[in-house]
């Protein structure tokens, strides 16, 4: 029952999927972390449908654009989006430490969160118009459980900012070489399954995935001190659109 109450946590957190009500106390958030992928998953598959009843239609680039961004939004309830939009206002202050830290608290959206939005839907609706076929889709699916399983490692791997927030709440619950141990072998299993779906685009996605977990935590340190719920949603946006173009690119120079 433990585990089922810590997928129900996890699902209920990070996706808009109805859940039965848990309490949410230690015992059954130990695990919640290890679930944090599944939400990918499921992600993934509606998002593989959506992409395929789409191209049945024959419906026109933009509008399966238009759509598929729409997707990951509505699953999870923009929750990573609006860690993206908070760092993006933080970022671009460049004040201290701290008053970044009460930036990303802030309830209020800047002008600079605004345009990070505005930048980041055009760029996401781009490579989603490159999407030819249904192994780059398949691949692009892949990458929303990698980029959850990285996000998921970062909170029980790396140092955190404050000694609140859900952030703090979600580490300092769970069992964490369990759950380092879980997200490991779910990353490596499903960054295998990429490479294998495409070898160069598949290889191009996780490398870049890498890279983008690389500067998290130096970004994170350098202007934090440290992670945040804000600055791990802040990572998941920008890994998926780096996986997305990843793949459209190196799939554009197989053609070639």
């Amino acid at each position: 029952m433990t585990i089922i109450k810590a997928m129900a946590i996890a699902c209920a957190m990070y996706s808009k999927i109805p859940m039965p009500k848990v309490d949410w106390n230690e015992k059954n958030m130990r695990y919640a972390l290890c679930f944090f992928p599944l939400v990918g998953f499921l992600e993934g598959a509606v998002f593989f449908a959506v992409f395929s009843f789409l191209g049945y239609l024959n419906a026109p680039e933009l509008m399966k654009a238009a759509v598929l961004f729409a997707v990951p939004i509505l699953i999870t309830g923009g929750i990573h989006m609006d860690g993206f939009l908070d760092t993006m206002d933080a970022l671009s202050s460049y004040q201290t430490k701290e008053r970044k830290l009460e930036i990303l608290k802030d309830s209020h959206t800047g002008a600079f969160a605004i345009i990070g939005c505005a930048v980041y839907t055009v760029l996401y609706l781009g490579g989603l118009s490159g999407l030819v076929d249904g192994r780059s889709c398949l691949l692009v699916c892949t990458g929303f459980v990698i980029s959850r399983s990285l996000s998921g490692l970062s909170l029980v791997l790396f140092k955190g900012a404050r000694k609140n927030g859900l952030a703090y709440t979600f580490s300092s619950s769970a069992h964490k070489k369990i759950t380092r141990t879980v997200l490991a072998a779910v990353l490596i299993v499903f960054a295998c399954l990429a490479v294998s779906l495409d070898g160069a685009a598949g290889t191009v996605m996780v490398t870049g995935a890498a890279a983008v977990f690389a500067y998290y935590r130096y970004m994170s340190y350098k202007e934090f001190g440290g992670i945040t719920g804000d600055l791990a949603g802040f990572f998941l946006q920008v890994c998926e659109l780096v996986m997305l173009y990843g793949v459209v690119i190196a799939e554009g120079l197989n053609s070639l």
